[in-house]
């Protein structure tokens, strides 16, 4: 994961206690999978930018052998 680094973050409380009581896991295990679905979202949105732009072409029966 590297370096880590300590903050300090003002959340609503009824936020973090909903993310918590979600992912079952505790302050900064929630805070930690919250920021990765962020990332996780904006790799799919990078995707999706380049939806009809690359030409892929792929045969399945082909690939299956």
């Amino acid at each position: 994961m590297g370096a880590i680094k300590k903050i300090t973050v003002n959340i609503p409380e009824t936020l973090l206690e909903n993310a918590k009581r979600v992912t079952g896991l505790g302050i900064t295990e929630t805070i930690i999978e919250g920021l990765q679905e962020i990332e996780k979202r904006e790799k799919r949105r990078a995707l999706g930018a380049l939806k009809g732009k690359i030409a892929f072409d792929l045969n399945l029966k082909e690939t299956r052998k």
